[in-house]
């Protein structure tokens, strides 16, 4: 077996296993705390405008979602953005991008200080989308699933008028999205990771054969839709489209998912473009800042660290 990219993440057969989520807290119209105050006793803090951060890189695609949703649901008032660099060293995620390297909101020169203040024995990876209480400067919650799903239904008082409905409001719709959202999350969102910080050939291969079959499924269930629940998109769809934004830049070559490329598919290719040309979704994508991150911090899998200088982004738009 070669060297994991995360040791404590890859299992003895080679096979990469996505740590936890540490911190669960959720923001919530349901919370009985005041104003001001930290979390109630099920552990729900008190919607306010203003008083959160959301800490995002734009290179990764667990945080592209928030910021994407975010942008839909009209939140940018809300719920404040910082943007980390997207080249991560040793001591995790850097604001590295703001003068003094320092969160201008927060204060703080790195994430993990925010993570530590919340939790002193923390020693796992520290992750983006993350969602910072300004007030005492403790992470509410790093659950990058539910962070979304949260921006829909627990923040619609300041949704804009003309806001998506992301989440279906009847429950077989529902039914449906939720499953499509798991097999999306294992087989492709994770997927590709799993093929990429792979250290054994077996566990390569199966990642690789469950992300393509599962790819080829989305291929045909797109051929005679809009979007993968039919006319309207989804917060499905946002899942998929940051990975499959993805692919070709970084996936098809760092990540060795390499059987075909995105533009390969007929179907995903013309309903990922569909996607990124519509207010919030391509505007979001930062191509330099993607490549830069994969190429640059994952030093065991492209040691030389060179970034490769395609592929060209406009074919994006053509």
């Amino acid at each position: 077996m070669t060297r994991a990219q995360f040791v404590h993440e890859t299992s003895s057969t080679g096979e990469w296993k996505r740590q936890g989520n540490r911190f669960t807290g959720r923001i919530s119209r349901e919370s009985t705390s005041a104003p001001g105050e930290g979390p109630d006793d099920q552990g729900r803090w008190p919607v306010e405008p203003g008083r959160y951060r959301l800490v995002v890189s734009l290179a990764c695609p667990w945080a592209h979602r928030s910021i994407i949703v975010r942008r839909l649901l009209g939140l940018e008032d809300a719920i404040s953005l910082a943007v980390v660099d997207p080249v991560r060293d040793e001591r995790g995620w850097r604001f590295t991008l703001d003068p003094d390297d320092r969160d201008p909101v927060l204060g703080i020169k790195f994430l993990s200080d925010a993570y530590l203040r919340t939790d002193p024995s923390y020693d796992g990876r520290v992750t983006v989308p993350a969602i910072v209480d300004t007030t005492t400067g403790e992470v509410v919650t790093n659950d990058y699933p539910q962070i979304t799903l949260d921006f829909s239904t627990e923040w619609t008082d300041f949704h804009r008028a003309d806001a998506p409905q992301l989440i279906p409001a009847d429950s077989a719709t529902r039914a449906e999205m939720d499953q499509l959202i798991d097999e999306i999350y294992r087989d492709v969102n994770n997927g590709v990771y799993r093929c990429g910080f792979a250290t054994s050939q077996e566990a390569y291969e199966a990642a690789y054969d469950a992300l393509f079959a599962r790819l080829d499924v989305l291929e045909d269930r797109l051929q005679d839709r809009t979007y993968l629940l039919g006319d309207t998109f989804r917060e499905v769809d946002v899942r998929l489209f940051t990975t499959l934004v993805r692919f070709d830049a970084v996936y098809h070559g760092h990540f060795k998912c390499n059987r075909q490329k995105l533009t390969e598919f007929p179907n995903l290719w013309a309903y990922a473009r569909r996607l990124y040309q519509l207010p919030g979704f391509g505007e979001t994508v930062d191509f330099d800042q993607i490549k830069r991150h994969y190429y640059v911090t994952h030093e065991n899998i492209n040691p030389t660290r060179i970034v490769p200088k395609g592929p060209d982004p406009r074919v994006w738009t053509a």
